[in-house]
């Protein structure tokens, strides 16, 4: 059976100030504590800024990439390592992570010996590896968000539809992202108003402002198409 494998790298995570790197590691730990309650999804954190999850459901994976990167620029970090990482650190916000959604078999997966071995992390891994900025002087980002299989035609298919909510979601800005995530993961707008101590119809502004309704159906008609 196939699955799907995402891979993240957080952009720029080394210019993030000392003081605030905590709030980063902290609060992905807590949003993949809650996929794993609600979407069973196995994750794991590598030196801080790079993930891996592996999904039950594949039909997910869209709406879990999206997940990530909109809770990642909404977290509340300002603050640049040192001046000569600033223009580092401007990259980190307006990107927040490069994911990679590797869709494919998966030969070996034990999630108790963490074990993840097969064609769905390969691909996932691979895109990731080969966009990296690790390690770069200058940061040069073409896009960060990426669906590869084994079958070309699909990868044609997704191609424009990525491209599209990648440039969409680099463009919004914190409040837009932080109301996206939590629609993502199925809070009206009355709950998400109670939560963030704001009224449903600035819910709603920062909604349309950011194209919520075309981002909903991207996600519908990814999460059909998967699991036609």
């Amino acid at each position: 059976m196939k699955k799907v494998v995402i891979s993240g790298d957080v952009v720029a995570s080394s210019s993030i100030s000392i003081t605030e790197k905590p709030i980063l590691e902290n609060r992905i730990n807590e949003l993949l504590d809650l996929l794993k309650s609600e979407y069973g999804v196995f994750s794991r954190v590598i030196k801080g800024d790079y993930l891996e999850l592996v999904l039950q459901n594949p039909g997910d994976s869209l709406r879990i990439a999206l997940v990530l990167k909109c809770f990642i620029k909404s977290l509340p970090i300002h603050e640049a390592r040192s001046s000569k990482d600033k223009n580092k650190f401007k990259a980190f916000k307006s990107y927040g992570v490069r994911l990679a959604i590797g869709y494919g078999e998966l030969s070996r997966f034990d999630p108790k010996k963490g074990i993840i071995d097969g064609d769905a992390i390969y691909y996932s891994g691979r895109w990731i590896t080969e966009n990296s900025t690790h390690n770069k002087q200058r940061i040069i980002v073409k896009n960060t968000l990426h669906f590869i299989s084994g079958g070309e035609e699909l990868n044609k298919r997704f191609e424009p539809l990525m491209m599209l909510l990648d440039l969409t979601i680099n463009k919004a800005t914190s409040r837009q992202c932080e109301i996206a995530y939590l629609k993502l993961l199925g809070k009206s707008e009355e709950d998400i108003a109670s939560s963030l101590q704001i009224t449903q119809p600035v819910v709603n502004q920062h909604s349309t402002a950011l194209g919520w309704n075309a981002i909903e159906c991207a996600v519908d008609y990814f999460s059909n198409t998967l699991t036609e």
